[in-house]
């Protein structure tokens, strides 16, 4: 056992340090990269005495380039800043060296805690975002959305199938424990 808690342990000690239960989701809809950056952190500055947690959506950044890329890396920065955690929400879902790569951006680089990915490639596209060197860090597995044609793609066995394998006791479940 590490002696740094893993993503969970801390959102549980977050959660109770704050008695809230609160995940700020961050999705500027700017016309540059700065403005995202600027409305993340004042919006972070203003709730950061309830929030436990903090979901900037990568792609309102990466949509602005490399400009976009760095302003994310500013407010995931202004997020530990604060105390905080951070949920990527970047929905990565990809095989192999891939995914590999995608681990290492999300984790390394922007210094995310957590992120959210899409199971429909299966367990190795979540894998590398679990275990070895990121164990301890946090997965969000899309189980069922609403966006309006989500119906196409997702019946009620397949979000049932998703949620089965994804829980402790499903077989990804397993896969991950620490």
């Amino acid at each position: 056992m590490s002696a740094t808690p893993g993503f969970f342990e801390a959102l549980a000690a977050q959660c109770k340090a704050k008695d809230s239960y609160l995940c700020v989701g961050l999705d500027p809809r700017t016309a540059t990269a700065e403005e995202a950056h600027d409305v993340c952190c004042r919006l972070i500055d203003a709730t950061k005495t309830h929030a436990c947690c903090y979901k900037p959506n990568a792609a309102f950044f990466e949509a602005h380039g490399a400009a976009g890329w760095a302003a994310l890396k500013g407010v995931i920065e202004k997020i530990h800043a604060v105390g905080s955690l951070c949920l990527l929400d970047c929905k990565r879902g990809d095989v192999g060296s891939t995914a590999q790569a995608y681990a290492k951006a999300c984790y390394d680089d922007l210094k995310a805690d957590a992120v959210t990915l899409s199971p429909y490639l299966g367990y190795d596209a979540i894998q590398p975002f679990v275990t070895g060197q990121y164990a301890g860090k946090g997965a969000f597995i899309l189980c069922a959305t609403s966006n309006p044609s989500a119906d196409e793609m997702q019946s009620d066995a397949l979000r049932d199938r998703v949620a089965s394998l994804s829980s402790n006791g499903g077989a990804w479940g397993v896969k991950t424990a620490v």
